[in-house]
Formats: C-alpha cells, sequence, structure tokens
C-alpha cells in the first residue's frame, strides 16, 4: 500500500472514532497501523500494536496498570509506551506519519509520541483541548492541533466532518514529496524584532550564491530558542549564529520568554561551529504594562506594543548574564567565538534611545572578559552598535574563520 500511517487511541473510549479514521485511511490506498493506548475497558476494534506492547514498552504491564487503577500513572507509562514504539518504527522506516485522537489523556499521550519524531514528519492530533494552550502539547515540534469541536464521543454531523477532514489532511501530509537542500550546510540564528536589521544582513551574506549556507532563522521568544536547540540535539544544523541570547535575560530575571537554563548550550555540546552575541540582553520581557509584576514597579520600561512590555536589565543583572554566557561557552566542544559590539546590544539601546545604558552594558562586557577562557573561546569587541552594517560583517567573518576547514 506504500505509506504507513500510524493512528494512536485509547480504544476502549474511542474505538468507533479510530476506525472511521482508519478506514478513510485505508480507502486512500494508505496503510493505517493501529496502536492501543487504552488500559482499562475492553477495546472497541482491533488493534495492529496491542495495549499490553505498549505498556511494556512504558516499563509496566497491562496488568499492573489496571490493578494500581491509577490514571495519571498509566498515562505516563502509555505515552512513554507509545512514544518509544513509534521512534522505533520511524527508525526503521515503518512509519511515515502519525495521528491520533483524544481528550486529555489521549492528547498527552499522542503528543509525547510526536514530539519524540524528527521535524518533517506529519504529525496531527485532534483534540478536545486544541482550542486552548497547546504548548504542553506541541512543545518545539510541528505538531498540528486540530479541534474537535465537540466531545470525541461517537460520530455525528459535527464529529464525521472533523474527522474526515483529519484523515484526509494526514493521507495528504503523508503522500506530500518532501525535498531537502542537502547540499547546502544548514545553519541556525537567532533574532528579535530589535535585531533583525544584524540577523537579515547576516542571512543575506552567508546565503550568498558562493557562500552556499541555507539559514534558518529561530525568534528568540522562549519555544523560538527551544525549537533551535531541539534540532541542534537532532543533528539538523551544523552551525550557529546566536546573535540574539535576550532569553538568558527572561530565565535569569523572571521574564516571559525564558526559554530555560539549558539555553544556550546544545551547540556546545554539539561541537559545531557557534557566534554569541549579545543580542537584547538589555531587556526582558512581560505582557500588557499592567501584568508586569509589582516588585519591577520602579525600572525602565519601553512598551514595544500593547501587548509587549519590556524591561531594562540592570548592571547586576548584566553582570551575571556576561558570567552565566562565558561559563557556558568555556564548556563548547566546537569552534566557538563572541562579537561584542560596544555601542549597544539592540535597536533601542543605540546612543540617544531610551534602553542605551553604557554602565550595564559594561558590567556584562567585564564579568564576561573575566570569566571566559580567552584561549578556547576567540573573542571580538566591536566599536559599533549590534544592528551596523560594520557589526554584521564581523559576525559573518567570525563564522567563516572558525568553520573553516
Amino acid at each position: 500500500m506504500g505509506k504507513n500511517i500510524v493512528l494512536v487511541a485509547t480504544l476502549d473510549t474511542k474505538g468507533i472514532e479510530a476506525a472511521f479514521i482508519r478506514d478513510i485511511i485505508t480507502s486512500k490506498r494508505l496503510r493505517p497501523i493501529v496502536i492501543d493506548s487504552g488500559v482499562q475497558g475492553q477495546p472497541k476494534i482491533r488493534a495492529d500494536i496491542s495495549r499490553e506492547q505498549v505498556a511494556k514498552a512504558g516499563g509496566s504491564s497491562l496488568k499492573n496498570l489496571v490493578d494500581a487503577n491509577d490514571r495519571g500513572a498509566a498515562v505516563a507509562v502509555m505515552a512513554n509506551g507509545a512514544e518509544k514504539i513509534v521512534t522505533k518504527m520511524h527508525a526503521s522506516g515503518e512509519l511515515d506519519a502519525i495521528i491520533s485522537i483524544g481528550g486529555s489523556a489521549g492528547t498527552t499521550i499522542g503528543t509525547q509520541a510526536m514530539r519524540a519524531l524528527p521535524v518533517g514528519v506529519p504529525k496531527l492530533m485532534v483534540s478536545t483541548l486544541a482550542s486552548g494552550d497547546t504548548r504542553p502539547y506541541v512543545g518545539t515540534k510541528d505538531v498540528t492541533m486540530m479541534y474537535s469541536v465537540v466531545d470525541i464521543s461517537g460520530i455525528n454531523r459535527i464529529s464525521r466532518a472533523v474527522f474526515a477532514n483529519a484523515a484526509n489532511a494526514i493521507c495528504a501530509m503523508a503522500r506530500a514529496k518532501r525535498t531537502s537542500k542537502a547540499d547546502k550546510p544548514l545553519l541556525a540564528a537567532t533574532m528579535f524584532g530589535v535585531t533583525t536589521p544584524c540577523v537579515e544582513k547576516v542571512r543575506s551574506a552567508l546565503e550568498t550564491p558562493g557562500v552556499g549556507f541555507e539559514l534558518l532563522v529561530f525568534h528568540a521568544t522562549g519555544t523560538g530558542g527551544q525549537a533551535m536547540e531541539g534540532l541542534i540535539s537532532d543533528g539538523m544544523i551544523t552551525g550557529v549564529l546566536d546573535i540574539t541570547t535576550t532569553e538568558l535575560a527572561d530565565e535569569l530575571v523572571g521574564g516571559v520568554l525564558s526559554a530555560g537554563p539549558d539555553r544556550l548550550e546544545a551547540a556546545g555540546k554539539a561541537g559545531i561551529p557557534q557566534v554569541i552575541c549579545p543580542g537584547a540582553i538589555d531587556m526582558v520581557n512581560f505582557g500588557p504594562k499592567e501584568t508586569v509584576p509589582a516588585k519591577f514597579k520602579n525600572r525602565l520600561f519601553h512598551v514595544h506594543n500593547p501587548t509587549v512590555t519590556l524591561m531594562r536589565t540592570t548592571p547586576s543583572e548584566n553582570k551575571l548574564l556576561g558570567e552565566i554566557t562565558a561559563t557556558k561557552l568555556n564548556r563548547a566542544k566546537g569552534p566557538t567565538a563572541a562579537v561584542i559590539p560596544l555601542m549597544g546590544v539592540s535597536q533601542i539601546d543605540a546612543p540617544g534611545y531610551s534602553f542605551h545604558d553604557p554602565k550595564a552594558d559594561k558590567a556584562y562586557r567585564d564579568a564576561f572578559m573575566n570569566t571566559i577562557n580567552s584561549k578556547k573561546v576567540l573573542v571580538k569587541q566591536i566599536d559599533a552598535n549590534i544592528n551596523d552594517d560594520i557589526f554584521a560583517a564581523e559576525v559573518v567573518a567570525t563564522f567563516l574563520e572558525i568553520s573553516a576547514p
């Protein structure tokens, strides 16, 4: 039949709905592989991979899960089992796409399995939770969430349309030809609105014919940094231009765009060339002005737009950021460089703008230089703002220097 589409569902409660989707996949001359992630009731249809197999892969047994009667623990085991099974199937070429249906438990199980698969593998989750905050389910992967509109409890005029759309969509995604420009080395860069001019100049220079790179740009919004580092860990990225490390400031101070404590470590662990800049470390991000915690009421703010409020980092915070950045770079296994601007780390940190604070910027530089292992990490300080042409040119030249064979 060609392409294999994995269908994950709790067949005790979602068996009829799974059968509806399975039959559409079959009618498209594709092969459905049904995985049963249920625990308690009797399966309503036959599975290709049984719940016993899923529980075993998750580190338990179905009998133990049933006897324990602990729904939370059972969901965790079945999610781990589904993840291990689909990962193995993809590695052996048995999985071309994956679809799942469910409420809270089914969504947890299905999306955990999906997040374990590489970007580019079609992933579709039909969920009662898809109209709310989907970050816990999508994470940093290309999981498509489709709202079920009604509860997933039978086939009716609404669910029939939703399930049919989902089944046809995953079939089309599985069949689609995906091309990859494998001849061009794939680089990653980070960007914010206040560092966009720099990143655009860097992208233009590195993608110029004759230089020959392909540059992926990630918005440094927490999930953006996590997505980039996930791809680095997956081995898809050959070099990094981490121009905008602002997520470190949010992690340190308590802003809303933290990428977690492991930010700025994946490239070092992978041993790939990386150039680091302190882009936008002059700011911590919050939502609307009224959502900024009261403890920051006397700080300097810049209202970027009605939903984004920026708070200027202080010299003491910049000192810590310099130490944190240098410490992470000292642990890098591959060629590493830092290019630091002396005239501001963002568009609004340039002379004459509201966040321009030479004292705070100097606190970062001094702490960085006192911590960095200069025998291991190449450091350049450029008398320019981060968005000036001369700075972008130096970032490009430095990357080409450290990544040369």
